[in-house]
Protein backbone atom coordinates (compact mmCIF):
# COMPACT_ATOMS: atom_id res chain seq x y z
CA UNK A 1 0.00 0.00 0.00
CA UNK A 2 3.29 2.26 0.55
CA UNK A 3 4.27 2.03 -2.88
CA UNK A 4 0.59 2.79 -4.64
CA UNK A 5 -2.22 3.27 -2.10
CA UNK A 6 -0.88 5.97 0.21
CA UNK A 7 1.03 8.10 -1.94
CA UNK A 8 -1.92 8.50 -4.17
CA UNK A 9 -2.95 12.59 -4.36
CA UNK A 10 -7.33 11.34 -4.23
CA UNK A 11 -5.99 8.60 -0.85
CA UNK A 12 -3.82 11.74 0.29
CA UNK A 13 -6.68 14.37 -0.19
CA UNK A 14 -9.50 12.21 1.28
CA UNK A 15 -7.29 10.53 4.65
CA UNK A 16 -6.42 14.39 5.29
CA UNK A 17 -9.79 15.55 5.39
CA UNK A 18 -12.22 12.65 6.71
CA UNK A 19 -10.17 10.97 9.02
CA UNK A 20 -7.53 10.76 12.11
CA UNK A 21 -5.15 8.47 10.45
CA UNK A 22 -2.50 6.39 12.56
CA UNK A 23 -0.15 4.22 11.20
CA UNK A 24 0.64 1.06 14.11
CA UNK A 25 3.90 -1.39 13.24
CA UNK A 26 1.63 -4.95 13.39
CA UNK A 27 4.86 -5.90 16.50
CA UNK A 28 3.57 -3.18 18.67
CA UNK A 29 3.35 -4.62 22.14
CA UNK A 30 0.05 -3.04 23.43
CA UNK A 31 -2.13 -2.56 20.36
CA UNK A 32 -1.52 -5.18 17.93
CA UNK A 33 -2.91 -7.99 20.31
CA UNK A 34 -5.92 -5.22 21.54
CA UNK A 35 -6.75 -4.75 17.67
CA UNK A 36 -5.90 -8.80 17.11
CA UNK A 37 -3.25 -7.53 14.39
CA UNK A 38 -2.07 -10.79 12.75
CA UNK A 39 -0.89 -9.85 9.14
CA UNK A 40 -0.35 -6.28 7.52
CA UNK A 41 -1.82 -4.14 5.72
CA UNK A 42 -4.89 -4.38 8.21
CA UNK A 43 -6.85 -1.59 8.58
CA UNK A 44 -9.82 -0.76 10.95
CA UNK A 45 -11.88 1.84 11.40
CA UNK A 46 -12.60 2.80 14.67
CA UNK A 47 -14.96 5.33 16.61
CA UNK A 48 -13.40 7.59 19.22
CA UNK A 49 -13.63 5.00 21.86
CA UNK A 50 -11.64 2.68 20.10
CA UNK A 51 -14.56 0.31 19.17
CA UNK A 52 -13.90 -1.47 16.01
CA UNK A 53 -16.79 -0.88 12.41
CA UNK A 54 -15.28 -2.18 10.03
CA UNK A 55 -11.81 -4.32 8.81
CA UNK A 56 -9.71 -5.26 5.46
CA UNK A 57 -6.97 -7.32 5.55
CA UNK A 58 -4.78 -6.91 2.61
CA UNK A 59 -3.98 -4.94 -0.38
CA UNK A 60 -6.43 -2.07 -1.52
CA UNK A 61 -5.83 0.00 -4.70
CA UNK A 62 -6.46 3.28 -3.90
CA UNK A 63 -10.61 3.93 -5.15
CA UNK A 64 -11.55 0.68 -3.37
CA UNK A 65 -8.79 1.97 -0.13
CA UNK A 66 -11.86 5.36 -0.37
CA UNK A 67 -14.88 2.87 -0.24
CA UNK A 68 -13.57 1.21 2.12
CA UNK A 69 -13.19 3.95 4.62
CA UNK A 70 -16.49 5.25 3.51
CA UNK A 71 -17.87 1.78 4.25
CA UNK A 72 -16.66 1.82 7.31
CA UNK A 73 -17.18 5.60 8.03
CA UNK A 74 -21.06 4.60 7.45
CA UNK A 75 -21.24 1.73 9.75
CA UNK A 76 -19.82 3.37 12.73
CA UNK A 77 -22.67 5.95 12.02
CA UNK A 78 -25.07 3.24 11.79
CA UNK A 79 -23.73 2.08 15.43
CA UNK A 80 -23.71 4.99 16.92
CA UNK A 81 -26.90 4.84 16.05
CA UNK A 82 -26.81 8.45 13.95
CA UNK A 83 -28.55 6.40 10.81
CA UNK A 84 -29.25 10.01 8.99
CA UNK A 85 -25.33 10.51 8.73
CA UNK A 86 -24.68 6.90 8.07
CA UNK A 87 -27.11 7.28 5.04
CA UNK A 88 -25.61 10.74 3.91
CA UNK A 89 -21.77 8.76 4.10
CA UNK A 90 -23.22 5.12 2.62
CA UNK A 91 -24.58 7.51 -0.64
CA UNK A 92 -21.07 9.39 -1.31
CA UNK A 93 -19.94 5.79 -1.09
CA UNK A 94 -22.66 4.68 -3.70
CA UNK A 95 -22.58 7.33 -6.08
CA UNK A 96 -19.12 7.98 -5.76
CA UNK A 97 -17.49 4.58 -6.55
CA UNK A 98 -20.41 2.36 -7.77
CA UNK A 99 -17.93 -0.40 -9.10
CA UNK A 100 -16.57 -1.12 -5.52
CA UNK A 101 -16.77 -4.26 -3.89
CA UNK A 102 -17.88 -2.07 -1.33
CA UNK A 103 -20.98 -0.59 -2.87
CA UNK A 104 -23.66 -3.62 -2.73
CA UNK A 105 -23.23 -3.61 1.06
CA UNK A 106 -23.82 -0.27 1.21
CA UNK A 107 -26.77 -0.39 -0.60
CA UNK A 108 -27.96 -2.95 2.07
CA UNK A 109 -27.04 -0.86 5.14
CA UNK A 110 -28.78 2.43 3.31
CA UNK A 111 -31.81 0.94 3.15
CA UNK A 112 -32.05 -0.68 6.75
CA UNK A 113 -30.84 2.53 8.36
CA UNK A 114 -33.31 4.36 5.97
CA UNK A 115 -36.36 1.41 7.08
CA UNK A 116 -35.24 1.77 10.63
CA UNK A 117 -35.19 5.70 10.57
CA UNK A 118 -39.11 5.42 9.17
CA UNK A 119 -40.60 2.06 9.47
CA UNK A 120 -41.55 1.97 5.45
CA UNK A 121 -41.07 -1.07 3.96
CA UNK A 122 -40.41 0.44 0.70
CA UNK A 123 -36.63 0.97 1.53
CA UNK A 124 -36.54 -2.86 2.17
CA UNK A 125 -37.81 -3.16 -0.94
CA UNK A 126 -36.27 -0.74 -2.71
CA UNK A 127 -32.58 -2.26 -1.77
CA UNK A 128 -33.49 -5.51 -2.63
CA UNK A 129 -34.44 -3.80 -5.69
CA UNK A 130 -31.57 -2.53 -6.52
CA UNK A 131 -29.46 -5.02 -5.75
CA UNK A 132 -30.75 -7.48 -7.83
CA UNK A 133 -30.92 -5.03 -11.14
CA UNK A 134 -27.57 -3.61 -10.34
CA UNK A 135 -25.30 -5.98 -8.46
CA UNK A 136 -27.44 -9.37 -8.92
CA UNK A 137 -24.44 -11.65 -8.02
CA UNK A 138 -23.45 -10.14 -4.55
CA UNK A 139 -23.77 -11.85 -1.31
CA UNK A 140 -25.40 -8.62 -0.45
CA UNK A 141 -28.20 -9.08 -3.35
CA UNK A 142 -28.95 -12.76 -1.35
CA UNK A 143 -28.90 -11.64 1.78
CA UNK A 144 -31.51 -9.20 0.41
CA UNK A 145 -33.73 -11.97 -0.78
CA UNK A 146 -36.22 -12.61 1.58
CA UNK A 147 -37.46 -8.39 1.16
CA UNK A 148 -39.18 -9.24 -2.08
CA UNK A 149 -41.50 -10.69 0.05
CA UNK A 150 -43.00 -8.17 0.74
CA UNK A 151 -43.65 -6.75 -2.20
CA UNK A 152 -47.84 -6.47 -3.22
Amino acid sequence: MDAVAYPNEEVISFLNKEVVALRIPADHKQLAPQFTVKWTPCLLIVDGKGKEHARSLGFLEPKELIAFILSGMGKAKFNQPDRPAADKLFERLITTYPQSSYTPEAIYLQGVARYIESHEVKHLIALYDRLVAEYPQSSWAMRAQPYKLLKK
